[in-house]
Parts: structure tokens; sequence; C-alpha cells
């Protein structure tokens, strides 16, 4: 009897148990309806499921009761949950969205050229920066090779897609730069006041870029200090026109990095004199220098850059409205502090702050006028970035620009004029970055500015998308809004003018396979509010008013191989430009003397062992550039020659360790004209003469010795040249 209860008992315990299971089925597929095989379907907390077929279903049984959660996970894919009673899990169709992978998906490239290591879409790493023939270490010569740039040879800075130079800003770690370039005279180029090699990587946007920048009608131009050294070493310069030192020293997880240059043309301009229409008193010499200390924590970095740079010159140039040469003498001094700290919190937080301000001080002699120009600025920011998930993102900042400018000028009579102002322009910026999926991406940003000098308030929204069309290649939108102050030259008088604007149309083609790199961008640029004055330069009797306008519109084309011919590096570039304004005393709507409609430059590096030398070679051709001849009617009615420029360098590893580097600009000697300076008044003729302006020389040389001493033994100044 016994026995029987005890049979019985199990009988009953296992038809409870039977009757208890509950099967749970159904299909996973991805959002292309194709069956998911191997994906992991079990319910959250327990050790009840199953893989899926290779037809994507999958099937198992639970003695789980209630409302429970459905979880299934597979490589590659998002994790997917359903939760509900357990009795509704049969026969269901689970559809799994595609994770967004950093390395392979979309990325939103309109308008912006990379130059970086770590950029999966860098067009440009740091060595060709400073390795490109023709440029002699300056960035800004190197970035003129890239498509959206136009190459001004009397001026040296950057001006993209019909902007004036004055339009394209610059940040150093997110903070901006007043004053990137040198001073120098008029007709004669300046050059970008940073080392390369302090820099990790560069990113150049010709248009359409982030909410958090402002201040920029056509682009901005971001260098990222580098972060962590990989080691201490010493780097010695031995140059035709100077010298510099340079060290780096490193304790655990913090590094100090510090070099300084100087810059002397007389012992150049003594041997091989410049002979356009110059003569030096007192040729360019300056004296700089650089210093980046960083500091790692365990989930934090502090950053604190300064640069400093004192020049003077002394100049007399021709002038076909003067019986004599005109001298223009000049001493600048600025001095740049930059500060950041960045900071990762565990929950996905990241808060970045940081402070730049510059000193910049000009005294200025034209003949017997001077000229006091002083500006203190400075910059302060704060972001705060927070990661929801592989496909979202969001960052919200707030930041503050104070400008103090103040400008004497005295002429030879005793008249005197003092004239100035002061800003504070408060910005606020929120920007959203989402990915649908590997193929599809979209950045949604709105900036707001308000500018207590102009009592101006501008509201500027922004938006880019990009949509993978293949394994290699993918297409990018972008518009934006972007508005900038007028110049101090304008604001030192305080006209009560407006803000100028622009609004940007870009469409993106970019394609990235084996080495290989091709680009092609249209755009479209629409400018209203720009200024306009009645006088030939802005003056404290001059009328100004916003009602200036214009347009720019052309296609960029960039091509680039590493990889086809062994040790060959090349990349090709075109520009094509339509654009006209009707601004500053323009009396109608024309093509600025800066902007010719072709741009074309073919670069080339190219490594020959035997020789452990790199040579390079560079070409660079921009059409004709407009000018007024005041013979005919019209205004900017005619267009000068063609612009031709072919250079070559060479470096050469006399050991691991030090390099022998020579380069020269325009090897050819074309006899490049930049512009046409005519009489005030007509010859007896009734003809206004001319004279050209041309380049001081028509070539340039450089020699230098770059020695590095490194902890390795094996590093070169090769990343630097």
């Amino acid at each position: 009897m016994k026995n029987c209860s005890t049979i019985l008992l199990v009988f009953l315990l296992t038809l409870s148990t039977i009757k208890g299971q509950t099967l749970i089925s159904g299909k996973v597929i991805d959002s292309k309806d194709n069956p998911v095989i191997g994906a992991n379907v079990y319910l959250e907390g327990t050790y009840d499921g199953a893989s899926t077929s290779e037809s994507g279903t999958f099937s198992f049984e639970t003695t789980e009761e209630g409302t429970q959660t459905l979880v299934v996970s597979m490589l590659s894919f998002e994790p997917h949950y359903e939760v509900g009673d357990v009795t509704y899990f049969k026969d269901v169709t689970l559809v799994l969205r595609e994770s967004v992978n950093a390395l392979t998906g979309v990325t939103l490239t309109a308008g912006t050229f990379e130059a970086g290591d770590n950029s999966k879409v860098s067009v440009l790493k740091p060595l060709d920066i400073v390795t490109t023939a023709g440029a002699a270490g300056d960035f800004v010569a190197a970035l003129q090779t890239l498509p959206g740039t136009t190459t001004v040879n009397e001026d040296g800075r950057l001006f993209v897609r019909g902007g004036d130079a004055t339009e394209t800003q610059v940040f150093i770690d997110g903070l901006r730069v007043f004053q990137p370039f040198n001073a120098t005279a008029n007709n004669i180029p300046t050059r970008g006041r940073f080392s390369p090699f302090l820099f990790k990587g560069i990113t150049f946007s010709t248009g359409g870029y982030s909410a958090e920048y402002g201040q920029a009608l056509s682009g901005v131009l971001l260098l990222n200090t580098t972060d962590l050294p990989d080691q201490e070493k010493t780097d010695i310069s031995i140059m035709s026109v100077g010298g510099g030192v340079g060290h780096t020293k490193i304790w655990g997880d913090q590094s100090l990095s510090v070099n300084t240059s100087y810059i002397n043309l007389s012992p150049y301009e003594a041997l091989i004199p410049s002979t356009q229409g110059i003569r030096w008193n007192s040729p360019y010499e300056s004296i700089s220098g650089e210093a980046v200390f960083r500091s790692k924590g365990e989930n934090n970095m502090f950053k604190f850059y300064t640069g400093f740079n004192q020049a003077n010159l002394d100049i007399e140039q021709e002038d076909i409205n003067f019986e004599d040469f005109v001298q223009f003498r000049l001493t600048n001094n600025n001095l740049y502090f930059n500060t950041s700290y960045k900071h990762f919190f565990e929950n996905d937080w990241t808060l970045y702050s940081g402070a730049s301000i510059s000193w910049d001080n000009n005294d200025i002699g034209l003949e017997n006028n001077a000229i006091d120009a002083r500006e203190t600025a400075s910059h302060t920011k704060l972001k705060v970035k927070k990661t929801f998930s592989n496909r979202f993102n969001m960052s919200v900042g707030t930041e503050w620009f104070r400008i103090n400018y103040d400008e004497d000028f005295r002429d030879a009579d005793g008249f005197e004029s003092i004239n100035g102002f002061k800003d504070d322009l408060y910005g606020a910026f929120a920007e959203s970055d989402i990915f649908f999926s590997n193929d599809f991406a979209l950045k949604l940003g709105l900036r707001g500015e308000y500018s207590s000098v102009l009592e101006d308030f501008n509201f500027m929204p922004r938006v880019s998308l990009a949509y993978k069309s293949s394994e290699n290649g993918q297409f990018s939108l972008a518009y934006g809004d972007f508005y900038q102050n007028p110049l101090n030259e304008v604001l030192r008088f305080n006209p009560g003018v407006a803000s100028e604007k622009t609004s940007h149309y870009i469409l993106n083609y970019q394609y990235l396979n084996n080495g290989k790199t091709f680009r092609a961008e249209a755009y479209y640029k629409d400018y209203d509010g720009l200024i306009k004055f009645d006088t030939e330069l802005p003056l404290f009797t001059s009328t100004f008013d916003n009602l200036g306008k214009g347009y720019a519109a052309g296609l960029d084309i960039f091509w680039r191989d590493n990889k086809s011919i062994e040790y060959l590096d090349y990349w090709i570039s075109y520009s094509y430009l339509d654009t006209e304004r009707d601004y500053r005393n323009f009396p109608v709507s024309a093509t600025p003397n800066f902007a010719p409609n072709h741009n074309f430059s073919v670069v080339t590096k190219y490594w020959v062992d035997s020789l452990k030398s790199q040579i390079g070679l560079s070409y660079m051709y921009g059409s004709g550039r407009p000018y007024t001849n005041p013979n005919i009617d019209g205004f900017l009615n005619e267009k000068t020659r063609s612009m031709n420029n072919l250079s070559f360098n060479w470096s050469y590893l006399l050991d691991q360790q030090k390099i022998l580097y020579f380069s020269v600009s325009n090897i050819l000697g074309f006899k490049n004209i930049n512009d046409y300076l005519y009489a005030n008044t007509p010859n007896v003729d009734g003809i206004f003469d001319r004279r050209a302006l041309t380049p001081a020389a028509d070539s340039y040389f450089f020699v230098g010795f770059f020695w590095t001493i490194s902890t390795d033994g094996k590093s070169n100044q090769l990343d630097n040249l």
C-alpha cells in the first residue's frame, strides 16, 4: 500500500510538471527580412533558452509563468527585449536592429577634411601637413593643396570657397585663437604661428561645420594637441633662416613639451636679395616659443598650452603713386594661453571645460604716420556630452567671448584719432548624433549668439546626414546658417551695424578603399547682411550698413592613392568656384580679387630606399584673378594671367636621427602676377599707368639640418619636416 502511494505521488508530480511547461517559439530576422542564424534566445534570469537555426527559427520549453522578459542577443546586432506573459511567446517574429559599428559604419563627412592617425575618414595624416613640397613646414600652406581653398600668394592665409580669409577661424583644443597668423607687411605672405609637431590631428571644415563653433562664415580649422607623447626626446633644428630647439619630458602620466625658434631673414636676403619692388631696411626677424603641459588621470585629462611670438620688420615698397618707395615698419607682440579639462564619468557623461586668452599688440609705422593697435581677447567654454547608446548621443554647451580692441592713429601733422570697442559675445549650442543604422546617420544642431556691441541675437540651425551607399562609398548632405560679427576695422567706429550671415548647402560623395580616397563635393553659399561702406577704407566718417549680399557655388574634387605604386603617395585636387559679392565699397556685385574660378594641385611624395630619401613635388595652378582696369569701363573687369608653381623638396637621412632637408618653391621660375596697382591719375596720353604686384622673389630656397635625440634612438624629425 505504501509503494502504491509513492508511485501515485510521483505520477501526480510528473503530471503537474508536464502541465506547467510552456512552449516558446518563433523566428528571428533582420531589418531586411533575412533569417538571423545562431542568435541566443532566452528568458531573462533563467537557463531556459535556445539558439536560432539556419532558417532563423527557435523553440524551447519553460516552467516559468506570468510576465517574463524574452531576450535575443547576437553579435553585430543590438539586444532585443520582449516583455509579456509567457503564453504570448509562441510563433513570434522578432526583428533585430543592426548595431552601429564605429569602424565600419557611416560617418558625417560633408565639408570636412580630417588629418589624424585615429580618424577613419582621414584624407591627410600629420606627416602630410609638413612634408608637402612648397609648404615649408606651414600647415596652412599644406591645407592649400586641398580642394575648396584658394592660394593667394601675397597673403598666405586660408581663403575658403569664395570667402575672405577673415571668415575662417582657428581653434586649439576647442578654444578660439584670435590671432592665428604672424603679422606681416602688405603683399608679403604670412605664416601660421604654431609648430605642427605639437598637434596630433587637424580637422579642416570648408563648410557645414558643427553647431559647437561659431563666428565663421566660411569654415573652421580645429587643431588638437597631443594627449600623451610616446617618449622623451630633444629636437634640434639649424636652418638657412634661423634655428630652433624643442624638448619633451615625461613623468608618469604627466608630460611637458617646449620648443622655441629664432627666425632672421637678413642672411638669406644678403645672399639672395628680393628684386620685385621692395627694399628691406630690416628684414623679418622673430623669436617664438610654445609649451604644452599634460596631466592624465584615471578618467580625466588636463592640458595647458601657451605660445608667444615677437616679430619686427622694416620694409620699403615701390608704389606707382609715389616718387619714392613707401616705408612700412612693424613690431608685433603676441601672447596666448589655453587650458582645458576633460572628465569621463562612469555613466557615459563627459564634461569639458576650457578657457583661452590672448594679448596682441601691433606698433605700425607707415611713412610718418603711426598706428598702435591693441587687442585683448578671451574665450571661456563649458560642454557636457551624454552617450545614451551607440545610436544616440547629445551635447550641450555654453561659451563667452570677450574682445577689447583699441587703436590709436597719429599722422605727421599731429592729428590723432583714438577708436575702439568692447564686446561680450555669449553663445549656447545643442547638438545630437543619431545613427539609425550602419548605413544612415543624422546630426542635428542649434546655436544661439548674442553680441553686446551689436545688441544682436541670432539663431543658427544646422543639420547634416549621411547614407552609406556601398561598403566603401557614402553620400552626405549638410545645411546650416552661420553668423559672424563685422571686423575690428568696422566695429572700432561703433557704427551700429548687425552680424553678417551666410547659409551653406552641401552635397558630398566619398569613397575609401585600400589606400585610395575619392571625394566629390558640390556646394552653394548664400550671403546676406554683408557690411558695406561708402569710402575706400573704413573711416570714422564712413557710412556703414548691412545691405551687402552675394553667393558662392562650386565643385570640389579630391583623389589620393598611396598603395598602387610602391613607395609613391600622391593626391590630386581640383576646385571650381563661381562667386560674386556686393560688399565693402563695391559699386556693383562682382567676383572678388581673391577668388579665381579654377584651382588645381598635384602633390607627390616618393621614398627612394637606396638613397634613404623622400623626394616630393607639388604643382599648383590657379586661373586668373579679377582686377579693375580704369582704362576701360567696368569694375573688376579684367583678370591676371594664371598662377603656376612647381615646388620640390628632398629629405635625406644622414642616419636614423639626423636629416638634411632641402626645398625650393617655384623651381621653374614662373613669373606670377597677383594684381595690378594703377596710378590715381592718367598720364599725358589719358592712360592710367600700372605696376604689376608680384611675389617678392620668383623662388624661395630653404636648407635645414634636423637632429632628434630620443629614448629609443630611432625616432627622427621626418614627421616635422
